[in-house]
């Protein structure tokens, strides 16, 4: 680990990273709140396309928000650094609009579409305004690759950490805090979380020294400028599309679980939390090797085994319940965890990182931030392709229902992705 950046700072560093938290309920209470199943004792608010369109609204929105989030902290300047102030500005809004998706008016569908795309948009707006610059923070603070991997190592420890409380805590909050109350139980799980969200931003706010830390590159380059230097320089376009497909594998890799614990090897809804707790358990046990034979060997190398061993595996999905016993999906399940462990945790912040050094170094301007806006607008157009394919696919051969030829095109549609993202990150260099 970094001397010069000592480990309590790396972990203050990484404790920031609670807006995964936020991140998480997003993901999977949003909908569950607004077009609840029969059996949660909630009442569906509006009709699904009207929420389908308002998140989209507010997910193109957030798409723009990145680069020019970035681009704002790369310019600015204080006492306490260009980043930290950004994320003590974003954290407590970030968490309020994070409450307020959950008190939209009922009175009309006009009235809660309107609600819920406003609400979406300060949501995620707030959310690039925390992300982005602590993100970008890790080169501003780490001189050298090594100190800028260790960082982001903690960075996915914490995350990974928020992640799984997210996942595992709300059902007992909601039991909890409601008594038998789904809709106040459910409020005042997503509020206690939002707060615990808000204070791990305020660590790092309060016990990073950026300014101490980081290396003075003083400059005011024009945003044309800065977008020039960086989309013709061609090791960033190779990784900005290896990311974009690996994402796009990832996420829907990580969707279709669900449905092969149900569909394909026929156990319960329990088992999904199991299954979800081997992949990532295994994840997060191959975090410190994955740094260290990083640093040996560099980011390239250990990325192109993880991919290949994502599509070999992946592959064997899409044979499970074929020519492999469906017995054999948990071991699968927890392979995955190997190579995702750097592919999506460690070596999107760290390579970046990197490359936005190098930029810097090369064009004299701070842009950090900047790239790690245009890295956002990669990982959100995977979100949005992702989100666009899952559901066409998955009722392939259906009648509007889930089937298993769904499922499995799903898988060979993940695998496709990893070995598209393999070519783009083979013409990439460190």
């Amino acid at each position: 680990m970094s001397k010069r950046i000592p480990l309590n700072i790396q972990i203050f560093y990484g404790i920031g990273v609670s807006y995964a938290i936020v991140d998480q309920i997003f993901a999977q209470w949003i909908l569950y709140f607004y077009l609840p199943p029969e059996s949660s004792g909630l009442k569906p608010i509006m009709a699904p396309v009207l929420i389908s369109l308002a998140l989209a609204f507010s997910r193109i929105t957030d798409m723009i928000s990145d680069p020019v989030v970035g681009f704002l902290s790369d310019k600015f300047s204080s006492k306490w650094g260009r980043r930290i102030p950004f994320i003590a500005v974003g954290a407590i809004p970030l968490s309020l609009s994070t409450v307020a998706f959950f008190y939209p008016p009922t009175n009309s569908n006009t009235a809660t579409f309107i609600y819920l795309a406003i609400t979406g948009t300060i949501f995620f707006t707030f959310y690039t305004i925390v992300s982005a610059p602590y993100n970008a923070l890790i080169p501003e603070i780490g001189q050298t690759s090594d100190e800028r991997l260790d960082l982001s190592t903690w960075q996915s420890v914490f995350r990974l950490l928020y992640t799984a409380m997210a996942m595992i805590l709300p059902g007992a909050l909601i039991q909890y805090f409601g008594n038998g109350d789904t809709l106040k139980g459910l409020r005042y799980m997503v509020i206690f979380l939002s707060v615990i969200s808000a204070l791990g931003a305020f660590v790092t706010v309060f016990k990073v020294p950026e300014k101490k830390l980081a290396t003075p590159v003083e400059s005011s380059p024009k945003i044309r400028e800065v977008f020039k230097d960086i989309m013709r320089d061609k090791p960033f376009q190779n990784y900005l599309f290896g990311l974009l497909f690996f994402f796009v594998g990832f996420n829907c890799l990580r969707a279709m679980m669900n449905y092969y614990i149900e569909d394909v090897m026929g156990h319960s809804k329990e088992m999904i939390t199991v299954a979800s707790a081997i992949l990532f358990g295994t994840s997060a046990l191959c975090f410190y090797p994955t740094n260290k034979l990083s640093k040996k060997y560099g980011y390239r190398k250990i990325m192109l085994i993880s991919l290949i061993a994502l599509f070999l595996l992946t592959i064997g999905l899409f044979g499970l319940g074929k020519f492999i016993p469906v017995d054999y999906g948990f071991l699968i399940f927890g392979l995955l965890g190997i190579p995702i462990s750097g592919a999506a945790f460690i070596f999107p912040p760290a390579m970046m990182a990197d490359i936005s050094n190098r930029l810097t170094i090369e064009t004299g301007n701070r842009i950090e931030g900047v790239c790690f806006g245009i890295q956002g607008f990669f990982l959100k157009m995977a979100f949005l392709i992702s989100i666009a394919v899952l559901p066409i696919m998955l009722v392939l051969k259906g009648f509007g229902e889930v089937t298993k030829y769904g499922i499995y095109c799903v898988a060979l549609f993940s695998a496709m992705s990893f070995l598209i993202s393999f070519i783009f990150f083979y013409k990439y260099r460190d």
